[in-house]
């Protein structure tokens, strides 16, 4: 798909994935894949996009991707649009199917709730919001994730935008050597500590003190 190699598969839930090469890839950089986890470095994953999305009213999501988030339409192949912003490349592109037909879609298992792109800082964050005002654009206003800052837009039914600032970022708390093996709270919720916990699906997290051998 647009020159790129795609390994689609679903999981046990019926999520969509896709996994797509950076092999030619240009714009934004690739991420660095996890360098002591079981897949070889070659094959790991490096970052996440670009983006999928299905829609039913396929000129007007172009509107706005093209006006408000300022994307431009480089490529098409059949019914699949390929919209680019910033450097471009995985990192900075969104694949959209028009599908007039669609069925408005139901949240729930084998779906995905929403997409985010990433800006800089909160002062970042306040221009998005006096855009979305210009444009008219209903939102969620700033919110405080503790994490990250957010600002959340329903783009079009069912298809929900996040930006969210890179900081303060997720180590406020714990190490980056055992960042993720543990729950992580926010301040207001970590008074029901005990209870959440009782209520997560129990998950292996653990890596800093295990050894993988590579696939």
């Amino acid at each position: 798909m647009f020159g790129k190699k795609v390994l689609s598969f679903v999981d046990f839930d019926d999520q969509k994935y896709q996994l797509i090469s950076d092999e030619n890839n240009t714009g934004v950089a690739s991420g660095t894949p996890w360098q002591k986890g079981p897949i070889p470095l070659d094959y790991a994953i490096t970052g996440l996009g670009p983006i999928f999305v299905r829609i039913a009213k396929f000129d007007y999501f172009k509107e706005v991707l093209e006006k408000i988030y300022e994307f431009k339409e480089i490529s098409q192949e059949a019914a699949f649009h390929l919209f680019e912003v910033g450097e471009g490349g995985n990192g900075g592109q969104v694949i959209v199917e028009d599908s007039p037909n669609l069925h408005q879609a139901q949240q729930g298992f084998g779906t995905v709730h929403h997409v985010a792109f990433r800006v800089e800082d909160s002062a970042a964050l306040q221009e998005w919001i006096e855009r979305y005002d210009m444009f008219r654009l209903p939102s969620s206003g700033y919110v405080d994730r503790h994490f990250f800052e957010s600002l959340y837009a329903r783009v079009a039914p069912q298809i929900l935008f996040e930006l969210a600032t890179d900081g303060p970022g997720f180590m406020g708390d714990e190490p980056y050597e055992t960042l993720g093996e543990m729950l992580s709270l926010p301040p207001f919720l970590e008074p029901k500590r005990a209870q959440i916990e009782k209520l997560v699906r129990p998950i292996d997290t653990v890596r800093s003190t295990n050894e993988f051998i590579k696939e």
